[in-house]
């Protein structure tokens, strides 16, 4: 079955950190690029970052920038999203999208369900 898969998520406190992982079961990630999205209860899914297939481009939301960090291990065929310096607000289900595209910049790059793969996300909860 191909689909994508999140892992990484849980409980911490503000200020903490979490890496959140993607991996690809049936496929590999070397031909896509990947965004990091999250939805919280009664809130618009928020695209949160992106990494073009060869890792030559990234970029990230207002909200998340210098704190979330996007990475990718084709080798392992892994994406990451270290997030630091996490607030309550940054509380959600955090997804990984696949598209499949040859463009070299993430800007450029749309992530639209029914195209390429999506994951079922793994939920964050930032709490004291």
């Amino acid at each position: 079955q191909l689909q994508l898969v999140e892992s990484g998520g849980g409980e911490v406190q503000p200020g903490g950190s979490l890496r959140l992982s993607c991996t690809a079961s049936g496929f590999t990630l070397d031909a896509y690029a990947i965004g990091w999205f999250r939805q919280a209860p009664g809130k618009e899914r928020e695209r949160v970052s992106c990494i073009t297939k060869n890792s030559d481009s990234t970029n990230y939301a207002d909200s998340v920038k210098g704190r979330f960090t996007i990475s990718r291990d084709n080798g392992k065929n892994m994406v990451y999203l270290q997030m630091n310096s996490l607030k309550p607000e940054d509380t959600a289900v955090y997804s990984c999208a696949a598209r499949p595209t040859s463009r070299s910049i993430c800007g450029q790059i749309s992530f639209i369900p029914g195209i390429g793969y999506w994951g079922q996300g793994t939920q964050v909860t930032v709490s004291s």
